[in-house]
């Protein structure tokens, strides 16, 4: 037996200090199918000069399925004993220890010999201290060693009974920034959690010994092994990934996309949106969203987009808590988010969390990076039509950090180069970030946020088009205690849009456009034990709108000033929500949000007659109300459930249940946002929009969850949604309720995805099938649109594939390709002339009877990487491709002009040829 060779060489190993070391291990290759233990150290023997010590009958149990290449022999180990109970150890005598449950210590303690031991391997304090009491608290030390025991909470000679709670962050081990999304897992328990956008973490369990497994997308997996004795802190530090060119097969724990008791929630880190082809080959948050099932845009050259038959103004678009208007630059061929600060999005489109309110459809959470706390670094990029800068990096080091992103456009050149209509057009944009983290104590964060951005357009020197979006956020983190920490947040959001024509002096104006609100927010997260987290607060934001004002240009002008009337309002909520284990296999979600909204003066408002059309003629009384004077309120409590069942360790199936309400309304004729939009609140004669939603999902990870795949299904219901009648003036509109109709829609379909996120090939393949309709069936609103039957949306679309794939060719070259499909929109058309009191007319069909041409797009880019050497000034890449690889026609919209008494039809495209682009990007 082996035993004492072990035993010998644990002593061995505690009492001799390291005569050398290997400066550079041997790098080797392993392939293992189902492989025992002996074939395993056989193999790595015969490969390497360490020599293996264990007790065969302990690892009789153990099968490795494994595949590395170029690999040293401690990143072999640790593929091979990840998520298990075995554990391995290196003596500097290249001995390998193997063992179970335990693993052996092969450095001398701290303090052996009187004084601190200096190693490479450990320069912290190895022992995790506890919330002190009577004493100031110890610094928490990085956990960065896998086979380490670190010790959690006051040592004590005997391990209590009961249960403790371990609190921490993830952070990446070289930037000091939190990792959003790791997933901790405790085998033995059968039980995790998943960290926040701050990198928080928090596990109840018993006390004694554990093993955590830690994995995060973009890092290495690893695991912490710890005694807990009671309640304390544990930090752990995360290492980049590197991937290998083979792909490594492990069996890995269950991973939040089936455990998670969310539904209809995608995640997308910037590593993956980078990868995806965009327009002059700049990464786009937005354009990445819409490669996820159930996401769909009305056509080129537009940010907006639809989630599961919602409108594009029924999603909450958030930027670190800011709300963010107009999420678009240059005609919608850019969104307003700097992929070089952005850290990762989160789409809800079911399972929608309290905390969020106030639209019906959908939440785009992104997040921002909190900036480097480590050293100062940065990146640039030049393209055809726009550069960028990216500088972040520590104010005061593992303290404060500040992170700063600008982009611009050079974009004038590209405009020239259009036909002689428009070769006097001009556009520019830009957009600035701005943020800064601050740690106070161990208890206490500070967080700021800004961001701000400005349009510029005409189109032939006729008429100037501009907005901006200015948004300020402060967050102040607060821990309690490992189970309860809040944040508390104040911000300020405003979108503001102006139309200018001076070119002929008599007719000159200005046109303006503006929305501010002020928020505040206060969110509380309590995790009472391992099968209970529990989220509740509240919110309130302030709106000051101001619909229109229009005004001369000019003393030549002759333009009267017209001026509709500010409105206020008042959004208020509660909300509380638990997330319970029931058992191993079941978790059930079920929370509650309480809204309340206020219409507030001062304003004068239009009381019509019951039972009769809202026109002017119908007025019975006008009201006129002082400031602040509450004029109409509503409350609507919205119910949010989930519950997920585990069919297995890679399979489940879920199902979920919300309401929402939204009252704020998008008054406009396009079918996607544009600048010159007009937002309207609710009031007495315009109700809030109400939808509710039920869906239900089956997920299962393949090839060791390295494939991931999901069905979806759905119902959605929505009342109140607004729709206008024929001709219906928009702009400068003080009684607005006289040319809106009040709608009930419906929305259903299907979603299937899969994802690969390892290996050479990755990416993600959707498809939707999906259909919303729309009813006006008021009798008091007449004629009725298309006789009371249901009628397709504008951005009602059956069918939608999307495919996104990356090919890793080596290290430093990859190709990656874009495909899509979807149908066409729908739209009215001209179908008829006829002779009506000596005129000629157009018949037109029911609305949107009809639609525009299917549309298709592929993409195609080559990425290259520089160099990996890890000690140099900079790193340069550069991203060559072409959109719309094969110069599709596809219609964006259609219209109609009468020449010569002949009614003739045309298609506009955006895009009507490849687009190729070339961007160079370099990172400090």
């Amino acid at each position: 037996m082996k035993h004492l060779h072990l035993i010998v060489f644990c002593f061995f190993g505690l009492y001799v200090k390291a005569l050398a070391q290997v400066p550079n291990p041997k790098l080797i290759n392993v392939d293992y199918q189902q492989a025992g233990i002996e074939q395993v150290v056989n193999d790595l023997e015969s490969k390497t000069s360490y020599h293996f010590y264990y007790d065969k009958a302990v690892f009789d149990s153990l099968k490795v399925t494994l595949q590395a290449n170029q690999q040293p022999l401690e990143h072999i180990l640790e593929l091979v004993f990840n998520n298990t109970s075995f554990h391995f150890s290196i003596t500097q005598q290249q001995e390998v220890l193997l063992t179970k449950d335990r693993s052996v210590q092969t450095a001398l303690a701290d303090g052996f010999y009187g004084r601190k031991a200096k190693t490479n391997q450990q320069k912290t304090q190895v022992v995790a201290q506890g919330f002190a009491t009577d004493e100031k608290e110890k610094k928490v030390p990085e956990a960065t060693i896998e086979n380490k025991v670190y010790e959690i909470g006051l040592k004590t000679n005997t391990i209590g009974t009961g249960n403790s709670t371990i609190a921490g962050y993830v952070k990446e081990a070289k930037s000091g920034e939190p990792i959003t999304g790791a997933n901790l897992y405790v085998p033995d328990l059968k039980t995790g959690v998943i960290s926040d956008q701050f990198g928080f973490f928090s596990i109840t369990m018993p006390k004694g010994k554990h093993i955590i497994n830690i994995r995060a997308i973009g890092s290495r997996d690893t695991r912490r092994q710890i005694i807990l004795y009671a309640d304390g802190k544990l930090n752990i530090d995360l290492q980049e990934q590197i991937q290998t060119l083979k792909e490594v097969k492990i069996s890995a724990d269950k991973i939040a996309n089936v455990k998670s008791t969310q539904l209809g929630v995608a995640r997308l880190d910037i590593k993956s949106i980078k990868e995806i082809p965009a327009v002059f080959g700049e990464a786009d948050v937005l354009r990445a969203v819409l490669v996820l099932p159930g996401v769909q845009t009305v056509g080129e050259a537009t940010t907006g987009f639809n989630v599961r038959g919602g409108a594009a103004d029924q999603n909450l678009i958030l930027l670190d808590g800011s709300t963010i208007y107009n999420p678009a630059h240059f005609f919608g061929f850019f969104s307003a988010f700097n992929p070089d600060i952005v850290k990762d999005i989160e789409l809800y489109k079911s399972s929608i969390p309290e905390k969020f309110g106030g639209r019906v459809s959908s939440v785009l959470d992104v997040s921002d990076r909190e900036g480097n706390k480590k050293t100062i670094t940065g990146s640039a990029g030049i393209g055809l039509l726009t550069s960028r800068l990216n500088v972040e990096g520590p104010i005061v080091k593992d303290k404060t950090s500040f992170n700063f992103g600008a982009r611009t456009t050079y974009s004038n050149w590209l405009l020239q180069l259009l036909p002689e209509a428009y070769k006097h057009s001009k556009a520019s944009f830009y957009d600035v970030n701005f943020d800064i983290s601050h740690q106070i104590d161990d208890k206490n964060s500070l967080y700021l946020y800004t961001y701000v951005s400005n349009d510029n357009f005409k189109l032939n020197g006729d008429t100037t088009y501009a907005y901006n979006n200015k948004n300020g956020v402060i967050k102040w983190k607060h821990t309690f205690n490992n189970k309860l920490y809040s944040v508390v947040s104040v911000g300020f959001d405003r979108y503001a849009y102006s139309v200018q024509s001076d070119v002929n002096p008599v007719n000159a104006y200005k046109l303006g456009f503006n929305i501010n609100q002020s928020n505040f927010k206060a969110d509380f997260n309590y995790y009472p034990g391992h099968n209970h987290s529990i989220t509740f607060g509240l919110s309130s934001i302030y709106y000051n709108l101001h619909p229109g004002d229009l005004q001369p240009d000019g003393i030549k002008s002759l333009e009267l000033p017209n001026i509709v009337p500010t409105q206020h309002g008042l959004e208020s909520a509660l909300y509380a929500g638990d997330k319970f284990d029931v058992s191993e296999d079941l978790s059930v979600s079920a929370g509650v949000r309480l809204s309340a909204y206020n219409f507030l003066g001062p304003g004068t408002v239009s009381y019509y007659a019951p039972n009769l059309p809202k026109e002017s003629v119908n007025v019975i009384d006008t009201v006129n109300y002082a400031n602040n004077k509450v004029i109409k309120t509503y409350i609507n409590p919205e119910i949010r459930l989930s519950a997920r069942y585990n069919l297995s360790d890679n399979l489940s199936v879920k199902a979920a249940y919300n309401t929402l309400t939204q009252y704020l309304h998008l008054l406009s004729n396009t079918t996607a946002i544009s600048p010159t939009d007009v937002y309207q609140l609710s009031d007495p004669n315009i109700k809030p929009t109400r939808g509710d939603q039920v869906s239900l999902g089956l997920y299962r990870n393949l090839e060791s969850n390295t494939i991931e795949t999901s069905v979806e299904v759905y119902y959605k219901r929505l009342r109140n949604y607004l729709d206008y009648k024929s001709g219906a003036t928009l702009e400068l509109n003080h009684n607005i309720e006289q040319d809106v109709i009040n709608t009930d829609g419906k929305a259903y379909g299907i979603e299937l995805m899969a994802r690969k996120t390892a290996g050479k090939l990755t990416g993600i393949m959707s498809y939707t099938y999906s259909r919303t309709f729309l009813r006006q069936d008021d009798p008091t609103v007449l004629p009725l649109v298309n006789g009371g039957a249901y009628y397709p949306a504008n951005y009602d679309k059956p069918h939608d594939f999307n495919f996104t794939g990356s090919y890793h060719i080596t290290h430093r070259y990859s190709i990656s390709l874009n495909l899509v499909y979807s149908t066409g929109r729908p739209i009215t058309l001209p179908v008829a002339k006829y002779q009506y009191d000596g005129s000629e007319r157009v018949f037109y069909s029911d609305r949107n009877e009809y639609r525009i041409p299917d549309y298709f797009r592929s993409d195609f880019s080559i990425n290259i990487l520089g160099n990996h050497r890890i000690h140099q000034l900079t790193h340069n890449s550069w991203t060559i491709g072409v959109y719309n690889l094969t110069g599709q026609q596809n219609a964006y919209s259609t219209f109609f002009t009468e020449q010569g008494g002949v009614i003739k039809g045309y298609k506009l495209s955006i895009f009507a040829a490849p687009i190729p682009f070339i961007n160079y990007n370099i990172r400090f």
